[in-house]
């Protein structure tokens, strides 16, 4: 766990140390050339196969059904369980397009990156009369688009000169101005939902969660970094201070709130579903953005979170107000957490729960939405796996800090059960039940943008050589740059010059 900062050398960055080490370490042993390489090309395959059906039976809606090879306009959908105020003449913005551009880059396919880039250029628009959820449609699409513009403007890209003049990022602003009503409320706390034509719409629902407005910084701030125009920053910082302001003693926050009053719903959290992003966010935002209101949040927030959800290597749920467990079970979206310990240096946590996690993997064959430690069941209902990428992220910042071999085996081992159990003719299928290995006809569009983008990463990670991103909470990539910097930390500062030409993820990549 991460101590105080000094000024010897604060603790944000003893992960600087541990990663120089392992840039010299030796390489995988049982995992040479030839076998990274069987690997690597084994995801890629697995990304085209997904990626060419999407385009052929789905393109330009927004995901694809591989069971029917047919499509679901799903922006609209996500994050709506009781699937209410569903647009009529909606027709798709082609989501899983979007996703699929930084992997498209990352597997050095420049020339349908390309095309990609110039269809959304000349076809889409958001003056659309649908009702979609902010934190889904920030993460998947402004963030995407973001993510898109960066690397089309990077030299390495190869679009053909003259092609790429910003589009996308008037895609984005566009995006971006449209969101803004959402943040029109009492509290500043945004709204969940925003009508990307009409805005916020009557009689709105005030509910949403703490990931849901506490994750917004990344991708509004590089907005804001990338126009000029502070306002996009401004209102999800504002969020974030408001939200962080409603903490309890304990330095612990709810799930849900309401964001006309301000009142908490749900007190009950822990580091899952409503609650997972809004820490990512805060580690990342400190590092995209150098200002240490982010670090200091999330030290807070770090340690309130070791204390009292951390259970031996797993961590449960307990009530904000008092720190007594509340529910025992592991979630499918907790297996981000030991990756995010990795880029505050907290190895030996990161490990031990990433192996449970695993565990669990390897019980049934794939990871579980939801199960009940304290009853060792699987929960009744939330039986299905959807093809999530979270312990594919973990075991590749796991490699990237450690260089231990074994999770090169992890990443073999969920590459091959995704080919078992989810792969057919069109595409990748979830995982309805696992315990049956029943398939759902939905092939979401983060398996594109984050699941084997991770994999592929975790067998070659050439393409991150010399570079410094962040990767946001739906894999879209965001460059570290010093203009982007509020203040760059000494510690930040002298480090860098000593090990720069080693190349980064996150905060370095060896």
């Amino acid at each position: 766990m991460p101590a105080a900062r000094s000024a010897s050398g604060p603790a944000r960055w003893g992960l600087l140390s541990l990663l120089i080490l392992s840039a010299f370490s030796h390489p995988a042993a049982g995992f040479g050339a030839a076998k990274k390489a069987y690997m690597r090309e084994k995801v890629r395959k697995m990304f085209y196969h997904a990626y060419e059906n999407y385009m052929a039976h789905a393109f330009p809606h927004d995901e694809l059904k591989p069971l029917t090879k047919t499509f679901t306009d799903s922006l609209s959908e996500l994050g709506n369980l009781k699937l209410e105020y569903l647009p009529q003449n909606y027709n798709g913005s082609a989501l899983s397009l979007i996703e699929s551009l930084s992997s498209l880059v990352v597997l050095g396919n420049f020339t349908e990156f390309q095309r990609g880039v110039l269809w959304l250029s000349d076809n889409l628009t958001f003056d659309v009369d649908a009702r979609v959820n902010l934190f889904e449609c920030n993460i998947r699409v402004l963030g995407g688009l973001i993510s898109a513009h960066i690397l089309a403007t990077d030299t390495k890209s190869r679009l053909d000169h003259g092609l790429y003049k910003n589009q996308l990022l008037n895609l984005a602003e566009d995006l971006g101005q449209r969101f803004l009503p959402a943040f029109d409320s009492p509290t500043g706390l945004p709204y969940a939902w925003i009508n990307l034509k009409n805005g916020v719409m009557e009689n709105e629902t005030t509910e949403t969660s703490t990931s849901g407005c506490g994750s917004l910084i990344l991708e509004m701030g590089a907005l804001s970094r990338l126009t000029g125009d502070s306002k996009y920053e401004a209102v999800a910082l504002r969020a974030l201070r408001k939200l962080w302001s409603m903490r309890s003693s304990l330095n612990l926050l709810g799930t849900t709130l309401d964001v006309v009053t301000g009142e908490w719903i749900e007190c009950s959290s822990g580091i899952g579903a409503g609650v997972d992003s809004f820490y990512e966010y805060l580690i990342k935002a400190y590092i995209l953005f150098g200002s240490d209101e982010y670090w200091d949040i999330f030290h807070s927030a770090y340690l309130a979170v070791q204390k009292y959800f951390r259970h031996g290597p797993w961590y449960h749920e307990a009530d904000m107000r008092t720190g007594r467990a509340t529910y025992w079970q592991l979630t499918s979206l907790q297996a981000f957490w030991p990756g995010l310990q990795i880029l505050v240096g907290d190895i030996a946590a990161a490990n031990s729960s990433h192996r449970e996690f695993f565990h669990v993997w390897q019980r049934f064959g794939v990871l579980p939405e939801r199960y009940l430690l304290d009853h060792d069941m699987l929960h009744p209902t939330e039986r299905y796996y959807p093809l999530r990428p979270e312990l594919a992220e973990s075991t590749f910042y796991l490699y990237q800090a450690t260089k231990d071999p074994w999770y090169m085996e992890v990443g073999e081992s969920i590459i091959n059960s995704l080919n078992s159990y989810a792969k057919v003719d069109g595409g990748f299928a979830s995982i309805r039940d696992v315990m049956t290995m029943q398939q759902e006809d939905h092939q979401h569009s983060f398996f594109l943008s984050e699941t084997c983008k991770y994999l592929y990463l975790l067998f070659d990670d050439s393409f991150l050589a010399d570079k410094n991103y962040v990767f946001t909470t739906e894999g879209h990539l965001l460059p570290i740059r010093s203009s982007w910097h509020e203040k760059l930390p000494e510690s930040y500062i002298s480090n860098w010059t000593s090990i720069k030409g080693i190349g980064t993820i996150d905060v370095l990549h060896s």
